[in-house]
């Protein structure tokens, strides 16, 4: 006999902590044995394409305090704007460049850090070029659905100018949130979750 579903009601949601660790950066757990390096924690080699660079990345709460358990994916394009991805038919991607990248926040800082390259220009859906940009995926205790941002690069004003996604956000007082700052070698970034600077979102 058919048993009546009307008296069935939904499940909790997960979150993706504490064990989004445990299960993607195990060595950063102190779990050997299951990778050599957890998957993402290297994106370039010597022979990598491109201006090296260093993404220094916060995730922040509605009171301004680093979240320390968070995960961080990071999608990118070479440095000549190709993509690391069977769906890439203008050209093939530099072999010896990773374009994603994966790395937990530090339990004590809340920092997590990418040694990656400058990308390249990427074109939008209607031919034109979108200014030199990552793409985040962020995951933490108490987000139930992965969060997607963007990072752009301060010292490419012509370009994020000219980026058909930055001229399309509609509070544009919040296109800065979107914007990294170079220090050096090194891009600073904070992901704002609530708040005045609360960082723009895009939809999964």
């Amino acid at each position: 006999m058919a048993q009546s579903l009307d008296r069935l009601k939904e499940s909790p949601s997960q979150t993706a902590g504490p064990y989004v660790h445990i299960g993607l950066t195990p060595n950063f757990c102190g779990i050997g044995g299951v990778y050599e390096n957890d998957l993402g924690s290297v994106m370039v080699n010597e022979q990598t394409k491109g201006e090296r660079i260093e993404l220094r990345i916060r995730v922040l709460d509605g009171t301004g305090t680093p979240l320390k358990d968070a995960l961080v994916e990071i999608w990118q394009a070479d440095a000549n704007g190709l993509y690391n991805s069977p769906t890439e038919l203008r050209c093939a991607a530099d072999p010896n460049f990773q374009g994603w990248g994966r790395q937990p926040t530090d339990m004590e800082t809340g920092l997590c850090l990418f040694k990656t390259i400058k990308p390249g220009r990427v074109p939008f859906r209607e031919g034109r070029l979108m200014a030199p940009h990552v793409t985040l995926w962020i995951v933490a205790r108490g987000i139930n659905i992965g969060l997607h941002t963007r990072l752009y690069f301060s010292d490419e004003e012509q370009a994020n100018g000219e980026d058909p996604i930055l001229a399309r956000i509609e509070h544009r007082v919040r296109v800065p949130t979107l914007i990294a700052e170079r220090q050096g070698d090194t891009y600073v970034f904070d992901v704002h979750l609530q708040g005045e600077k609360e960082t723009v979102f895009f939809d999964s």
